[in-house]
């Protein structure tokens, strides 16, 4: 399988199976766009007809010095190459747990309007989970970890921090248990800032191996979607916090995350002036919400959405030339070896390698699951683990999803968001299709950037 396409100049033609990417010429590409890009092989001679079509074009000479060259890396197995990952995702098992979502805090101090966690409450009661649970969820986490030395443990909410203290003493317990069972903990945190003291960031600086700040963008953008509980504007209580904490973070991991809505489709804007703060991890994603909300983006809204990305790859370009870049999560693409084959065919593990706890310490197979009874995988407290969710949520590769079997992108998005399939196509196994198209523009628009600062 293959996928051609055209963006800011330049032909680029990507072998699925391989991973291997081809900058072209006209002549190549169009050549290629006279076979089946799911099913043909080039065979040893060019067929007269397609040298035909396209001899009013091209002359022969260099159609067919052309198709040669194509062939040799046809025969090399970086065009056309065969699939070889199929059988593969018929073998896939459960895996033990290796990451954990903690809700620490099911209560929040903002009321951000895209929230999927109804401000943090999902659904429920406000509440905050108990140090008995937090240590319990530790226990879980290692006695279902198997062999796997690397475990992680990321405190969400809510805002988290409104439980610091629980934060901290579950970290104490963690580490208390690394030598004991041969384990490495990595904690993350992902917070809204409107707590971020000069204590705590010393503390998570000293103790999280990534922190997550939240941020929308520009200061009109990010307060109308981001209100504190009195309705009043959060970014000017939060920029300069985030600032100052960066500064004292250094080469250590942590990304600004925002959330562009319809109110504002030139998110570009956003992205950028959140690198003009001087934030050079930065992400911000469309909103995944009910079609019929106000601010929700539809399938409309495409092509206007597009052409954003195209301008912010092609500025990105511009600036990481003059050696003013920064990394744009979305943008960030290995071409070179990238993740491992089970990453590739089932993505972030949600429900088999990934699972979250609530405050009452029940387990769903992701953040996005807390709340939905029906999802509910255990507790830390009873030990008990449903095992055959688990199988099912280990076959969701992209050889089980319909929608992905023949898509050219399946190997990057891994089949995308098995909360938001279900959500908003109905089925873990179904595809939502405006997550799709958004995902595949952006993975263009990576494999150009590459392409260009490779010149």
């Amino acid at each position: 399988m293959i996928h051609r396409f055209q963006i800011n100049g330049y032909n680029i033609v990507l072998d699925v199976n391989s991973g291997a990417v081809h900058v072209v010429d006209s002549l190549a590409f169009d050549l290629l766009g006279m076979f089946d890009p799911y099913t043909d092989k080039l065979e040893d001679e060019l067929s007269p007809e397609i040298a035909g079509e396209l001899s009013g074009k091209y002359d022969l000479q260099s159609i067919n010095e052309t198709y040669s060259e194509l062939l040799e890396l046809h025969r090399e197995g970086q065009l056309f190459s065969s699939d070889d990952y199929a059988g593969i995702a018929e073998k896939t098992v459960i895996s033990p747990l290796k990451a954990m979502c903690l809700h620490v805090s099911h209560d929040c101090n903002l009321r951000c309007k895209y929230c999927f966690a109804g401000q943090g409450g999902y659904g429920g009661e406000k509440q905050l989970m108990s140090e008995e649970v937090a240590l319990a969820a530790v226990d879980f986490l290692v006695k279902n970890s198997g062999g796997r030395r690397n475990l992680e443990i990321d405190f969400f909410g809510g805002e988290p921090l409104m439980n610091f203290d629980v934060i901290k003493k579950t970290v104490e317990y963690g580490r208390s248990l690394e030598k004991k069972h041969n384990k490495v903990f990595r904690f993350t945190t992902t917070t809204n800032g409107v707590l971020l003291s000069d204590e705590i960031a010393e503390y998570l600086n000293r103790e999280m191996h990534n922190i997550v700040l939240s941020l929308d963008g520009r200061r009109e953008i990010n307060d109308l979607m981001r209100p504190n509980a009195g309705g009043g504007g959060s970014y000017d209580r939060i920029v300069p916090k985030y600032q100052h904490f960066v500064r004292l973070r250094g080469d250590r991991d942590y990304y600004v995350r925002g959330t562009y809505t319809k109110n504002n489709l030139d998110f570009a804007e956003d992205v950028l002036h959140l690198s003009e703060l001087g934030f050079d991890q930065v992400s911000v994603e469309p909103v995944v919400s009910d079609p019929n909300l106000p601010f929700s983006i539809k399938e409309e809204d495409l092509p206007r959405i597009f052409d954003e990305y195209d301008k912010l790859a092609k500025t990105m370009v511009e600036l990481k030339k003059q050696g003013k870049g920064f990394n744009f999560f979305h943008f960030m693409i290995d071409l070179e070896q990238g993740p491992c084959v089970i990453k590739r065919l089932r993505g972030c593990g949600c429900g088999n390698e990934y699972a979250a706890v609530d405050p009452s310490g029940d387990v769903y197979p992701c953040h996005q699951f807390v709340g939905q009874d029906e999802w509910k995988m255990g507790n830390v407290l009873t030990g008990e683990y449903d095992l055959k969710l688990k199988e099912r949520f280990a076959k969701t590769t992209v050889y089980h999803k319909e929608d992905c079997r023949k898509c050219w992108a399946k190997f990057y998005c891994s089949g995308g968001c098995n909360a938001n399939n279900l959500q908003y196509a109905g089925d873990i196994l179904k595809a939502h299709n405006l997550s799709c198209e958004l995902e595949k523009k952006r993975i263009e628009c990576a494999i150009m950037i590459k392409a260009a600062l490779a010149e």
